[in-house]
């Protein structure tokens, strides 16, 4: 009786979002560029998301976004769309696939696929084999970009 307890146990703690294991770069299912599930098995925090987006070395979404919840920010871009109301516009899972890899969504974007570690052009070595953000960072900029209703 012992060791099933101990087995049930175990089972429960593999089976735990803390033993989850994120879903690798190039191993993300895209259908119709979204993006269903989630990368971590997790919840994005919409507060870090923010952090990420706002980042200049992170998501760096200013750069070529307009955002009005961000507008203590100095020099928002105006090459993307606002990203004002884009909960309104996007399923979840479409913003998922948008952050991740864009580029799936979007034929000749020039907004960077965040979630790849291969098939950039010329990147600096110290990034070669890594992704600009981390799964759980595009959980939490997406859980972000939820928030962002009309």
């Amino acid at each position: 009786m012992k060791s099933l307890a101990l087995a049930t146990g175990f089972a429960a703690i593999l089976a735990s979002p803390l033993i989850a294991q994120d879903v690798k770069p190039m191993m993300v299912a895209f259908a119709d560029g979204a993006v269903e599930d989630s990368l971590t098995g997790q919840a994005g925090d919409a507060a870090e998301g923010r952090k990420v987006a706002m980042g200049r070395k992170l998501g760096n979404c200013l750069a070529c976004h307009m955002n009005a919840d961000m507008e203590e920010q100095p020099f928002h871009g105006e090459v993307g769309p606002p990203l004002d109301g884009v909960a309104d516009r996007w399923t979840e899972a479409e913003l998922r696939g948008i952050v991740s890899n864009s580029k799936k969504m979007f034929e000749g974007t020039i907004m960077p696929a965040f979630y790849i570690d291969d098939g950039y052009e010329r990147p600096l070595e110290k990034f070669e084999g890594k992704s600009i953000l981390s799964a759980q960072q595009v959980e939490d900029v997406v859980a972000y970009l939820l928030t962002l209703k009309e």
